[in-house]
């Protein structure tokens, strides 16, 4: 075969954005640090990223924030660490009283890591769910399944 897939093509054809036991719903205030390095290890501990990662998620919201506005804060990694990445997924942690966020208020905590430039298409997604009338308070007040059902479709939510 002349074209043979690379293995990291392989693995990242067979994973999903989003995995059912990376929704955490109920989670308590922490430091924004502690929070994105959770939300990073969820993605290291389903095989999305390597370990690297997560100090790179952190470098990027010391440089940019990554809260959009709306309750909701997107951390990923800086450029550099896109060789980081084996496929692209998110993590999604639901603080229903919200944790600091530099000063602003996150309630739903999204981790990404994109392949390329999968990242883009994946912040649109999750953007559109949280931008509808009533989609962020359907993240918060959801159960895992249904804000594992709401943004599972990242490229085609």
């Amino acid at each position: 075969m002349l074209f043979k897939k690379s293995k990291k093509e392989d693995v990242a054809d067979k994973m999903e954005l989003l995995y059912l036991e990376n929704v955490r719903i109920g989670c308590k205030a922490d430091t924004k640090e502690n929070v994105i390095r959770a939300v990073g290890q969820m993605l290291v501990d389903s095989g999305y990223v390597n370990p690297s990662y997560v100090d790179a998620m952190v470098k990027r919201e010391e440089t940019f924030s990554t809260f959009m506005g709306n309750e909701l804060a997107l951390p990923h990694g800086v450029e550099e660490a896109k060789k980081e990445v084996k496929a692209s997924g998110i993590a999604v942690m639901v603080f229903p009283e919200g944790t600091d966020w530099g000063g602003e208020l996150a309630k739903v905590v999204v981790g990404i890591a994109g392949v390329g430039e999968e990242h883009l298409q994946i912040l649109s997604a999750i953007a559109e769910v949280a931008l509808e009338e009533d989609g962020m308070q359907r993240l918060i007040s959801g159960s895992a399944q249904q804000v594992y059902e709401m943004l599972k479709g990242g490229n085609a939510a």
